[in-house]
Parts: structure tokens; C-alpha cells; sequence
């Protein structure tokens, strides 16, 4: 007899967290499957609490990225003079209060696995240039960093904001936006 395949505790937990019924649902998790494996940026949308978070961790542990790192910054809770250090990490001595051996960043801890950017809509103007230059050249530099790191990431970012709108207010980048919606699910409530 042919035995169904164990899912690793993490898989499994996540999986069993894509509940709901009706014809949207399975929409996503057909969506889902198709893009597991896809390197390709995802952008997910959707209202407060419809599980952006929830799919974003199913998206990683589903595809064959799931041994890699699932690293998550909520783009609302950061401040935005620490957002570069955070997200591109820093050398030692690169500013005032700076570790002395300096820190790796989000996207470098990532490294072969998904960066999940939540409330996206939320990161500074300042940071949003700075993303995008990342996502065109595949690469970056830590802050008071020379040498190059190549980004092996693959960028889930979601939000609840209207990203239209903002981009139409100009509090948003369109073309950052075409770079991270390559992929786009939305969630219903």
C-alpha cells in the first residue's frame, strides 16, 4: 500500500490554517498552488484580519523554499530612521549606536527563502526608492557597507490600504508597485 506523504510540523500547521468554504476561497488555494514554486514577487490584498499573514506563510511552506527562512517585517512598526538598517542591515560603525560588529539585515537573514513585507503600503518614500533599486538590480549593500550582496529572496509584501489610491496621492510608488505585484491575490473578507 502506497503511504500518503508527512508534512514537516510547519507545513502541516500552516496548511491547516487555509480554512473557509465558497467558491473564493478555493480560488485562492488554487491560486496558491500554481505560484508555490514561482520566484516571481507576490502581492497580497485584503482587509484586516482576512489572513494575508496566513497565506504569505502558506505561499513559503508550501513551495520548495520551505527549508529556507520565513522572515516578516511589519513595514508599520518600524521607525523610519531605522527601516535601511533593518532591512538592509549595517557595519559596524555605520552610525551612533551601531553594534560593533555590525548586524545583518532582514533581507540578507532571508537569504533562499521569502521576505514577507506586511502593510506595505506603509514603508517610508524614502525606503520605497530604495526597495525598488534592490528589486531591479537583484542586490544591495549593507548601511556603511562596500561589498555587494545578491538578493535570493523571493518578496511577498501585503496590505489592507487601498494602494491605488496612495499611489494616486502620491504616498506610493508605482513602480515599486509593478514590481511587487507581479503575482496578485486578493483576499475577500
Amino acid at each position: 500500500a502506497k503511504q500518503a506523504a508527512v508534512l514537516p510540523a510547519s507545513k502541516a500547521f500552516e496548511y491547516e490554517k487555509m480554512r473557509g468554504s465558497g467558491a473564493h476561497m478555493e480560488s485562492v488555494r488554487r491560486r496558491m498552488r500554481k505560484i508555490v514554486n514561482s520566484p516571481s514577487s507576490v502581492f497580497i490584498s485584503g482587509e484586516t484580519g482576512t489572513g494575508k499573514g496566513v497565506l504569505a506563510r502558506s505561499i513559503h511552506y508550501e513551495g520548495n523554499r520551505c527549508d529556507k527562512p520565513f522572515i516578516i517585517i511589519n513595514c508599520a512598526n518600524i521607525p523610519e530612521s531605522l527601516f535601511e538598517s533593518e532591512l538592509f542591515g549595517y557595519e559596524a560603525g555605520a552610525f551612533t549606536g551601531a553594534l560593533k560588529t555590525g548586524k545583518s539585515g532582514k533581507m540578507e537573514l532571508a537569504e533562499g527563502g521569502t521576505l514577507f513585507l506586511d502593510e506595505i503600503s506603509e514603508m517610508p518614500m524614502s525606503m520605497q526608492a530604495k526597495l525598488l533599486s534592490v528589486l531591479q538590480d537583484r542586490q544591495f549593500e549593507h548601511v556603511g557597507g562596500t561589498k555587494t550582496i545578491t538578493l535570493n529572496t523571493r518578496i511577498i509584501s501585503a496590505s489592507n490600504a487601498n494602494i491605488q489610491q496612495r499611489i494616486e496621492e502620491g504616498r506610493f510608488r508605482a513602480d515599486l508597485f509593478y514590481r511587487l505585484d507581479v503575482i496578485s491575490i486578493e483576499i475577500l473578507p
